[in-house]
C-alpha cells in the first residue's frame, strides 16, 4: 500500500504524505517511495512546479521510530550510502527534491518534526499555517538530524539558531519559524499561497527557473556532499550506542 500519493494536474505535481492516522510518520518504505516519486517527476518536462503536503492533521511527525526500530537490519542496509548519489536512503528521501529542476513548494500544517521537518526544508519554499509547529527532535532520541538537515539548516538560518533547535529539540511555533527564516511565510491558507506562487513561477521560462535553482544550489554554500558525509559519520557512533542501549 502506497503512503505517498502523486497527482499531476496540468503543469503541477501534487505530492502528499498519506498516512494520516499516524500523523504521516515516516517509515523506511515511505522514504524509498519519496525518492522514487521525486525521480519520476524529474523525468517529466510537462511538470513545472511541485507542491508537497501531508494528509490528515499534520504534515509529518517525523520518522516512525516504532516501525523502524523493529527492523535493525533494514536500518543498517539503508544507512549505507549509494556511491554515485552520495546519499543513503534516509538522506535521499529529502535530497531527491533538491535534485529536481522544478521548484518544490511545501505546504505545512500541524506537526512538522524530525525527518518531516528535514523533508520540508528540502523544498525550495515553505508556506505554513499559523497552527504549525516545528521541531528538530532527533536529540530526544539520542541522535542528530541525519536526513540532510545539516545541509539545509545551514542554508536557511544562523548556526546559533540551528544549534538551539537541535540541542534542545524544543518545538517552536510558526511565527518563530518564520522570524528566523525556517519557513518562507505563515498564512491562514498555505495551500492557496502555494498555488499563487506556482502561478507566478510558471509564468516564467522553465529553463531559467531550473537554471536559477541549479545555480543557487551549487553556489550558495560549498560542500554539501562533505556535509552529508560528516552527518553520516557523526550519526554512526550514536546509532551504535542506541543498539547497545547506551543513550
Amino acid at each position: 500500500m502506497s503512503n505517498v500519493s502523486l497527482t499531476v494536474d496540468g503543469d503541477r505535481a501534487y505530492v502528499a504524505l498519506d498516512r494520516p492516522d499516524k500523523h504521516n510518520g515516516l517509515t523506511i518504505p515511505m522514504l524509498r517511495e519519496l525518492a522514487q516519486v521525486a525521480r519520476s517527476i524529474g523525468k517529466r518536462d510537462d511538470i513545472r512546479v511541485v507542491i508537497l503536503s501531508g494528509h490528515g492533521p499534520s504534515f509529518s511527525s517525523g520518522l516512525d521510530i516504532a516501525s523502524t526500530a523493529g527492523d535493525p537490519l533494514s536500518i543498517v542496509r539503508n544507512f549505507v550510502p549509494i556511491p554515485w548519489r552520495g546519499t543513503n536512503a534516509f538522506q535521499e528521501a529529502c535530497w531527491a527534491w533538491r535534485r529536481l529542476p522544478q521548484p518544490v513548494i511545501a505546504v505545512v500544517h500541524g506537526h512538522c518534526f524530525g525527518g518531516g521537518l528535514q523533508l520540508a526544508l528540502a523544498a525550495d519554499f515553505r508556506f505554513a499555517s499559523p497552527d504549525a509547529d516545528f521541531s528538530v527532535m532527533e536529540v530526544k532520541h539520542g541522535l542528530i538530524p541525519d536526513m540532510t538537515g545539516a545541509a539545509t539548516l545551514s542554508r536557511l538560518i544562523g548556526i546559533d539558531k540551528a544549534l538551539l533547535l537541535t540541542m534542545t529539540a524544543d518545538p517552536v511555533d510558526a511565527a518563530y519559524a518564520e522570524r528566523i527564516g525556517l519557513v518562507t511565510e505563515v498564512t491562514a491558507d498555505p495551500r492557496a499561497a502555494a498555488e499563487k506562487l506556482a502561478d507566478r513561477i510558471t509564468a516564467r521560462s522553465p529553463h531559467a527557473v531550473a537554471a536559477a535553482k541549479r545555480l543557487f544550489d551549487r553556489t550558495w554554500q560549498a560542500g554539501p556532499w562533505r556535509t552529508l558525509g560528516i552527518e553520516r559519520a557523526t550519526q554512526l557512533p550514536l546509532l551504535v550506542r542506541q543498539a547497545l542501549g547506551r543513550r
